[in-house]
């Protein structure tokens, strides 16, 4: 076994392989950007390396300055994650001719398997089921339409050495397909540096069901069962678990068979993933085989007991696969979300900033939190925004869903936008519920996900009430202690009154609700709008009361004059009414689009005088490699640009002068 591994990635995967190096003795090395220099991986490791600024393509990617880190530090192995290097031949070659071991499969299987088109097409030889498109290398846009409308719509574009639903695009109809194909190829280019695509029949509410397999130099691969990862966004897996729903004995083992056979097919050696699109009759067909580790193994952990990443330390040792595929173990139910740093509400855009309070749900043998940041971590726009993967387990289906709602009920985040109510609705809805779920789901059931449950803010605003004077009196007797009389009456801050105790009036508002409510105290007592009221404990963001013989807890931060109030499994944003700042909020004021995140402009899709309606696409970015369309606000015609192709923008700068019509 290897004493000292380097790991070529950032963030959750880097922090859960080090946590995996450290039960086995194992030491550790990290690479980290400019940008990471003081994030939780590099905390982690017991060495660390720079390997440039933040750019991916200037650290992350950078072959030489990682083989570099690794020579330097003495590790006999790099560990790739997944994205970034992990399916990159070039960089398995470089570890192999450097001496190094690569903790994945032989080049030649990244080779085979790298490009989707030429994986299709030994599948094609090996008689593995394949979705009717092309795989071919011609790339011309008009060639590429014509085979889409030979092959029918609705289609689906997708990069050749693509993945993490990156350069896919549907198309419904051929008027479509070139514009669609423009934008593929840009965002197959920059996430992977290589724009070629395939196009393939899209299939009516399929569902993504893939395989978890393993082999060893000794010739022996296995299966360790299915995961069901259909509910997706923008072919972004959104919700994963395992087993699949629906999945009949009969039909994981002839899966998990067909899944082996292609990985024998390319001499594989490690972990990998084949991945299946199966049609509503249950037929499956092959789509592509990944060959890293998954961002959803923990869901496969959860049912098997096993360590995957201990797996692949212990086979790139050279060690035979520890198991049998009859000695498997199949158990109970694991279901695992991704929490992003992003804004449903706001078409997903990703948020950044500074995580000013992240409470995850407590970690038990049913819920695991897989996560790469700290509370007062900064959220950049350089890397993917996902803060943590939930991971939930229990005896049957049904009660892990159950379980996953309360621990995303637990889960509390300011300080960026954030995807846990959108979440709950998912995993709450009945389709889900029901083990209903294909990849079109979330976009057909968008506005029931994407609209809050109606909600009274009033217990809200008495917990942020009482918290407010409770953390007042805090303030002041951690002043007073500092001062020379610190018995002085006068420095306390409990309400005392020498006619009477003290009245406050506080006015709370949250969207278009606004609650008003009155809080009478001294030292002795509480009452709330006339109702007996008693803090029993606070400590931070924690508060422990009761308003009659109503018993609470809640947790409350607060960011100027926004309270975060996290209650009975709810996060309300409540704002202290200031009427001097709400002058003038009825004003009309001039149109424009203001950049929603960092990013550069790809395409600029008006011209100057253009009338337009109100959603037309403006404008193209790029943020964290992902591209998003910005819309027109409302009708009317596009004065002038503020922004041109190929530019960097900050947050918040003013991209287009735009006139609404009257």
């Amino acid at each position: 076994m290897f004493t000292k591994i380097l790991i070529a990635n950032r963030g959750e995967i880097a922090c859960r392989i080090i946590k995996t190096c450290r039960k086995l003795g194992i030491r550790s090395v990290a690479v980290y950007s400019e940008a990471d220099a003081g994030s939780r991986h590099v905390r982690l490791a017991d060495e660390a390396y720079c390997v440039g600024p933040a750019a991916s393509r200037e650290s992350y990617l950078q072959i030489p300055k990682i083989i570099e880190a690794a020579k330097r530090s003495g590790a006999q192995a790099i560990h790739p994650g997944y994205g970034f290097l992990s399916e990159n031949e070039a960089f398995a070659e470089a570890c192999r001719v450097a001496g190094i071991v690569f903790i994945g499969p032989p080049v030649e299987a990244i080779r085979a398997m790298g490009s989707k088109s030429a994986a299709k097409s030994l599948m094609e030889k090996a008689k593995v089921p394949l979705v009717p498109g092309y795989h071919g290398d011609e790339q011309a846009p008009a060639f590429l339409r014509g085979k889409a409308d030979e092959i029918g719509y609705p289609v689906l574009i997708k990069a050749t050495a693509g993945g993490g639903g990156k350069g896919m695009r549907v198309v419904e109809a051929s008027a479509d397909f070139e514009a669609a194909l423009a934008s593929c190829q840009r965002e197959a280019k920059a996430s992977f540096g290589d724009e070629r695509v395939l196009v393939e029949k899209y299939l009516a509410r399929p569902r993504h069901i893939e395989i978890q397999v393993f082999a060893d130099t000794q010739g022996n691969t296995i299966s360790l069962h299915e995961r069901d990862c259909s509910a997706q966004r923008r072919h972004q897996k959104v919700v994963e678990e395992a087993p699949a729903p629906s999945i009949s004995a009969a039909q994981r083992a002839q899966m998990g068979a067909t899944a082996c056979a292609a990985a024998r097919a390319v001499g594989y050696v490690g972990a990998g993933t084949v991945e299946f699109i199966a049609d509503q009759s249950g037929a499956f067909y092959f789509m592509e085989m990944n060959t890293r580790l998954q961002v959803e193994h923990p869901v496969t952990e959860m049912i098997t007991g096993l360590d995957l990443v201990e797996w692949q330390l212990r086979i790139a040792a050279g060690e035979a696969l520890p198991l049998t595929q009859e000695q498997v173990p199949l158990r109970g139910h694991s279901i695992e979300v991704r929490v992003y740093a992003e804004e449903p509400e706001n078409g997903f855009l990703p948020s950044i900033g500074k995580l000013l309070h992240f409470v995850p749900p407590g970690e038990s043998l049913n819920v695991r939190i897989d996560s790469g940041i700290d509370q007062g971590d900064e959220i950049s726009p350089h890397y993917d925004p996902m803060l943590a993967k939930l991971i939930v387990w229990d005896e049957t289906r049904e009660r892990a869903v159950e379980r996953m709602l309360a621990a995303l009920a637990d889960f509390q985040i300011v300080g960026v936008g954030n995807n846990i109510a959108f979440l709950s609705r998912l995993v709450g809805h009945a389709e889900f519920r029901d083990g209903q779920v294909d990849t079109g789901l979330i976009e057909r059931e968008r506005d029931v996900l994407l609209t809050p449950a109606p909600v009274d803010i009033a217990d809200a605003s008495k917990a942020a009430a009482l918290w407010i004077i409770a953390d007042e009196a805090r303030r002041s007797t951690e002043k007073t202690s500092l001062g020379n009389d610190r018995y002085s009456p006068w420095s306390v801050n409990d309400g005392w009154r020498i006619n009477g105790a003290l009245t406050r009036s506080f006015q709370f508002f949250s969207g278009e609700q606004t609650h008003s409510l009155s809080l009478r105290y001294d030292a002795r007592a509480i009452s709330v709008d006339g109702e007996p009221a008693r803090i029993e404990h606070t400590q931070g963001s924690a508060l422990r009361y009761a308003i009659g013989a109503r018993h609470s807890e809640a947790d409350v931060v607060r960011v100027g004059d926004q309270l975060n109030v996290f209650l009975l499994g709810r996060h309300h944003r409540l704002n202290l009414f200031d009427p001097l700042a709400q002058a003038g909020a009825d004003q009309a004021h001039d149109g424009g689009l203001t950049a929603p995140m960092p990013g550069k402009i790809i395409a600029l899709q008006a011209e100057v005088g253009t009338e337009v309606d109100k959603g037309a696409p403006l404008i193209v970015m790029e943020a964290m490699k992902m591209e998003h369309t910005l819309c027109a606000p409302a009708k009317g015609r596009v004065k002038a640009w503020l922004c041109s192709v190929g530019e960097q923008v900050k947050d918040g700068a003013e991209l287009v002068e735009f006139e609404a019509s009257k």
